[in-house]
């Protein structure tokens, strides 16, 4: 059955597909490793909100589903840590 929350589900995931391609685009022409890390990123938390909302909405709460937003926050603080140690000259 469609509910509301998996409308919702459904609108993130596909924002979240467009940044990841939007951030794999500036990968393909810079081959900076920091869009490569945003667009993994994007497309981890992407899949997720794909599964959520074809579940059931009680499976929100198994730890899984956390751990796949950590994983894609953490990537995220990676990126964001490499390229601000850059190299100094």
């Amino acid at each position: 059955m469609l509910t509301a929350i998996s409308i919702i589900y459904g609108a993130v995931a596909m924002a979240s597909l467009t940044a990841a391609l939007f951030f794999l685009r500036f990968w393909r022409t810079t081959h900076d490793r920091f869009f490569l890390l945003f667009a993994i990123s994007f497309g981890a938390e992407a899949i997720n909100r794909v599964v959520l909302g074809l579940g059931l909405p009680s499976e929100e709460q198994e730890p899984f589903f956390y751990l796949v937003r950590l994983f894609s926050f953490g990537l995220i603080l990676v990126a964001i840590i490499m390229k601000n140690r850059g190299t100094r000259r």
